[in-house]
């Protein structure tokens, strides 16, 4: 059984972040659950464009507020505490944070804790080292 507590790894090497997010990765490949599970918080008025090209993710989101935009199809949806949405097709996505955005996310294959976003917003591929 693994059991972790995110107030005791907010602050240590689990915690990846940029100017406007930041990610306690709860889980990662490491630990042999075939998927990775991140806590990640989206400050407020921020925007980001991803587009995991070799990764499955899916997103609930705890609390805050903003929205979704997929560019294949040009729909936004609503991201409030309840709205879980998954990246079913390597979805290239902006996430907007209206207000701070608090996100429980699991990846397929499971990060390893040392993927940085590339230019395109992907990341590396599982057995890639970049």
């Amino acid at each position: 059984m693994i059991v972790r507590d995110f107030n005791e790894l907010k602050d240590g090497p689990r915690a990846v972040s940029d100017a406007n997010w930041t990610s306690v990765r709860m889980l990662l490949a490491d630990d042999g659950m075939g998927f990775s599970f991140h806590i990640t918080v989206l400050q407020a008025g921020s925007e980001h464009t991803f587009h995991y090209k070799h990764h499955f993710e899916s997103v609930y989101c705890v609390s805050g507020r903003g929205s979704i935009t997929d560019h294949g199809t040009g729909e936004t949806h609503e991201i409030k505490p309840g709205v879980m949405y998954a990246l079913n097709e390597h979805d290239k996505h902006t996430l907007r944070s209206d207000e701070e955005l608090v996100m429980a996310c699991c990846f397929n294959p499971p990060v390893t804790g040392n993927e940085v976003h590339r230019e395109d917003g992907s990341y590396a591929p599982a057995d890639a080292d970049t």
